[in-house]
């Protein structure tokens, strides 16, 4: 048995047939965060399973183009220190036209090639430390999933290999807009 385990927090987080006794809510464990567009979008999101266009620029659910730059939508992944859980971050990398291109194959021939690349942070993740523009290596777990993004140095690196204690993903949750504190202490 982990220390996290004997928090009655990470219990209550993890049962979904426990009620918040204020409001009702319920939990089921870690739940992924993610971002509607790279930072510097200026057109609001794409409509729910559709695309946004504006002129020439283009953003889907996991692709955008954007004055002339690319952009590719991925998950960063975090381990839950303690368990065996993981949070994944659904976050923007700009990188090369080629790049975003050997990417784009993929969607028409499963069985394409990606080599992977490098690409540049395009969204501020609130308490990691992190501003944009930090270099993610982009990897393609398999044809059918966005690619997963591994940072190369600085503290999303040291983040992503340490892993997020509970409060950390607590307050991670609430630097999101969700601040579920309140409903795991009653």
């Amino acid at each position: 048995m982990t220390l996290l385990a004997l928090d009655a927090r990470w219990r209550r987080f993890n049962d979904p047939d426990r009620a918040c006794p204020c409001c009702g809510r319920r939990f089921s464990g870690v739940f992924d965060l993610g971002f509607d567009a790279p930072e510097d979008w200026p057109y609001g999101p794409a409509p729910e399973g559709g695309e946004k266009l504006a002129g020439e620029d283009r953003l889907t659910a996991d692709l955008c183009r954007m004055d002339g730059r690319y952009f590719l939508r991925g998950l960063l992944g975090f381990d839950i220190r303690g368990s065996e859980e993981r949070l994944y971050l659904g976050v923007w990398a700009e990188v090369p036209e080629p790049v975003f291109r050997a990417w784009l194959a993929t969607y028409d021939d499963p069985a394409a090639s990606f080599e992977g690349g490098e690409g540049l942070l395009a969204n501020t993740l609130p308490l990691l430390d992190e501003e944009r523009a930090s270099v993610l290596t982009l990897a393609l777990v398999a044809p059918d999933q966005p690619p997963r993004f591994t940072a190369s140095d600085g503290p999303l690196a040291e983040a992503q290999g340490e892993g997020l204690s509970f409060d950390g993903l607590l307050d991670l949750y609430a630097a999101f807009g969700d601040d579920i504190r309140p409903h795991l202490t009653a």
